[in-house]
């Protein structure tokens, strides 16, 4: 295993911390099928390890070592680690990135931390489990595969992968770090911009209040480039604090430095906290000035109109399945996607690596956030994904380049919506819920048909005929009417109320260009045949005058499904400028 396929990166790239331990690379691993032992004996040696796996690959990817995909869904992981000796007296915390499903920790036989949800992080601090020299960590990972009411997204419940649903991911798939804190130190930062006051509001998060009659300050610290630093002091009193910095950005009435596809303006932040005069705790980060709002029927872009040029990007990779097998790999995913036209993309039922949002962020690269869906509703679904998609939306929220909020895609999980006004309710409470953790992006309730309450409104369509396009598109009353999926869009009495229209899934053209065998919603024979059938699905929504963004399907192969514009390991089916002058309208077939 080499040193990249360990993900040597820093995993949090919205709060750096020096110093940090990566854990990932090679642990005992077992699949505990007779469900036996607790994790005390896993981790005392009663209970034999007999494989080795590479973190943070899932069992089931070739990258693991173990490459075995049959149901097993309850495994177990071990590995020794010792403290740095100069991290001495400080607060160790050890961080997962995420484990699927359910995790419980152990460090030295004492349990640590719990969590449930396969996508996004947890925490824990273990300074009261360690001792000199040695500690035994243990992680026992329990998956439900077959359950189709767990948040899953495209993960199969049966044996082998069809149609849309691919391979599963079981236990840890993203980085295992530690690293050393204080006794009080930052939790988190939020950054909300306001380019119309040309403001940044900054709350700062501490872990706990801090005691009476300690002075407490954080220094705020702001840099662009060499143009322009900002620094400011605030006295902390509580654990949570805010203050508004005014930026004096007036060049070009702030176009200068607001983040966008084009020029993705990024500040970055220190905070330095300080306790009675000693420094105690410093945090690096950064903040995009940007906003995404809807004006009079129209997506606006940093109060400007703008067409979304969306590509679908399920995130799977073929040896590392959801993991990607390097930050690289993260990265040239949305080179590729820019060089083909593509202003962002929407990350279809996942919650994406931080690193690909950093990567996004950096390159400006607009993402849509999705939740990982279940497939089918019952009360028990409800709990897991409101709690689960709160931990996301908190998790992303200082990312500049992601601008919308998917919380269902088509129905999944509220499959009964035209008529149950049970799902109906939890697809509005989703949308509410989630304006009211952040109101500075757009919310869609249920991407693709079926909408209740939506700031866009969406629609799936994968007619491969150009004349069909043109006529359904061709007026606002064709545009939102019925569809071949027959699939309202808009159900539970909501009223269509101006909101921009959206085409977020087409195209889906299947072309092989490898050695997978698979399909798609319709075909090409070859490269001429192909590029003339995506400008046949692309150029009508391009010419309606009532569609303002796209999202086609899709960036890779995945598995079965050959409708990439890529294949599966990214080699273009096309020549990616020919690509582009399509996306871009520039060029008529």
């Amino acid at each position: 295993m080499t040193e990249q396929l360990l993900r040597p990166e820093y995993p949090r790239p919205q709060l750096v911390r020096e110093p940090w331990l990566n854990l990932n690379g090679a642990w005992e691993f077992e699949f505990d099928d007779e469900r036996i032992g607790d994790g005390e004996q896993w981790g005392l040696g009663a209970k034999a390890f007999t494989k080795q796996i590479q973190v943070p690959f899932a069992y089931q990817s070739k990258l693991s070592g173990i490459g075995e995909t049959g149901f097993h869904d309850l495994v177990w992981y071990r590995r020794s680690f010792t403290v740095p000796a100069d991290w001495s007296g400080q607060s160790i915390v050890l961080h997962f990135g995420a484990v699927d499903y359910k995790a419980t920790v152990w460090v030295n036989g004492r349990q640590v931390a719990f969590h449930e949800g396969g996508h996004t992080p947890f925490q824990a601090d273990i300074t009261f489990a360690l001792q000199q020299g040695d500690n035994v960590l243990v992680v026992r990972a329990e998956d439900y595969s077959r359950d189709v009411t767990l948040p899953r997204g495209k993960q199969y419940w049966k044996a082998d992968s069809a149609s849309i649903f691919y391979t599963r991911t079981t236990g840890i798939w993203q980085t295992v770090w530690m690293e050393p804190v204080s006794k009080l130190h930052i939790q988190k930062l939020k950054f909300k911009p306001d380019i119309d006051t040309n403001e940044i509001q900054i709350r700062t998060f501490l872990n706990q209040a801090p005691a009476a009659g300690s002075k407490v300050e954080a220094r705020i610290d702001i840099r662009f480039k060499d143009e322009y630093s900002a620094s400011t002091t605030i006295s902390l009193q509580h654990a949570q604090e805010s203050r508004t910095i005014g930026l004096h950005d007036f060049n070009d009435h702030g176009l200068g430095r607001w983040w966008s596809p084009n020029k993705p303006n990024l500040y970055d932040v220190t905070v330095t906290l300080f306790v009675d005069g000693q420094q105690t705790d410093a945090v690096e980060s950064y903040f995009g000035m940007r906003k995404i709002s809807v004006e009079a029927g129209k997506v606006m872009l940093n109060n400007r109109v703008f067409f979304m040029r969306l590509v679908l990007d399920q995130g799977y990779f073929p040896d590392g399945i959801l993991t990607a097998p390097s930050d690289e790999a993260l990265k040239q995913d949305i080179v590729l996607a820019k060089e083909m036209g593509f202003n962002g993309a929407r990350k279809h039922q996942k919650i994406e690596d931080p690193r690909f949002l950093y990567w996004a962020d950096k390159l400006g690269y607009l993402v849509w956030g999705e939740m990982a869906n279940a497939y089918q509703y019952s009360e028990e679904y409800v709990r897991k994904v409101t709690a689960e998609w709160q931990e996301a939306v908190e998790r992303d929220y200082n990312h500049p380049s992601l601008v919308v909020w998917v919380p269902i895609n088509e129905s999944w999980g509220v499959p009964n919506i035209l008529v149950d006004r049970r799902q109906q309710q939890h697809a509005l409470a989703m949308y509410h819920m989630t304006k009211s953790l952040d109101d500075t992006r757009l919310v869609i309730s249920n991407d693709g048909w079926e909408n209740m309450s939506t700031d866009l409104v969406t629609i799936h369509d994968y007619e491969w005929r150009r004349e069909d396009l043109e006529e359904r598109y061709a007026t606002l009353e064709k545009t939102l009417g019925p569809k071949p999926h027959r699939r309202e869009v808009l159900v539970g009495g909501t009223p269509y109320e101006g909101q921009p229209i959206l085409v977020t899934e087409f195209g889906g053209i299947a072309y092989k260009k490898s050695d997978w065998e698979g399909w798609g919603y319709s075909g090409a024979e070859n490269e001429e045949d192909f590029l003339k059938k995506l400008a046949d699905v692309v150029e009508p929504f391009l010419q309606s005058p009532h569609v303002q963004g796209i999202c086609y399907t899709q960036l890779t192969d995945v598995e079965q499904e050959i409708n990439g514009l890529l294949t599966y390991d990214r080699v273009p089916k096309a020549p990616l400028e020919k690509i582009k002058e399509i996306f871009g309208g520039r060029v008529k077939y």
